[in-house]
């Protein structure tokens, strides 16, 4: 059982489709949901800047979004990918929804990090006059670090299994290679690459998270 000749071209294609949709849908998130995930630890009952009704209504919509079947979110939302990208198939169309899953992943990740951090840390900095903001930015963001390079980890990895998800209905990469040529034509060799692909950078991606987040860590 061999790969096609014709099909490497195609599998680098596809690999390169993947890597761009969760290389961008993963900045996406990190700039979105790493603020998100800070707003929720800092605004919930106790936080330094407690705000109860923001913290509630917000934490609402990222349960909402995370309990979403992505395969589910990517439908729902074709009218908004449509508007942001004026499509809604094909590789760059899949980033939207790959980031919309993601940012709510990550934030909740982000926050459970930020809960981490020792008490004693943030009663000192309040002590010294430091504002919410301060305590925020100079508290706890450094000293969750190893936990939220950890989180945005383990974001990567959902969004490399997503991706191949998103080639179900169109969305390109990997898992689209898969399906159309794996299944439907009967090339199992070709189904074996792609996962043994996937496999593989999931095992680099993680392995690269773990020794940053280690790096990081001072404890």
């Amino acid at each position: 059982m061999t790969v096609p000749d014709n099909m490497w071209p195609l599998l680098a294609g596809a690999f390169g489709e993947t890597l761009q949709m969760v290389i961008v849908s993963v900045s996406v998130a990190a700039l979105a949901g790493i603020p998100l995930g800070v707003l929720l630890c800092v605004t919930a009952r106790g936080g330094v800047a407690e705000q109860l009704p923001f913290n509630r209504i917000a934490g609402a919509l990222v349960n909402a979004t995370r309990s979403t079947p992505f395969i589910i979110l990517m439908v729902a939302i074709i009218p908004f990918t449509r508007l942001i990208v004026h499509t809604s198939i094909g590789t760059v169309a899949a980033i939207v929804p790959l980031s919309v899953a993601a940012i709510p992943f990550l934030a909740r990740l982000v926050e459970a990090g930020l809960r981490e951090v020792p008490g004693s840390l943030i009663e000192a900095a309040r002590a010294m006059g430091a504002s919410p903001v301060q305590i925020a930015f100079y508290v706890l963001l450094p000293e969750a670090r190893p936990a939220i390079v950890a989180a945005v980890t383990v974001t990567f990895v959902s969004s490399i299994g997503y991706s191949a998800m998103a080639g179900a209905i169109g969305g390109g990469g990997l898992g689209d290679l898969a399906i159309r040529y794996g299944y439907e034509r009967f090339e199992p060799a070709v189904m074996l690459v792609t996962v043994a692909v996937l496999i593989a950078l999931v095992q680099i991606v993680q392995t690269l998270g773990d020794r940053l987040a280690r790096r990081l860590s001072h404890r």
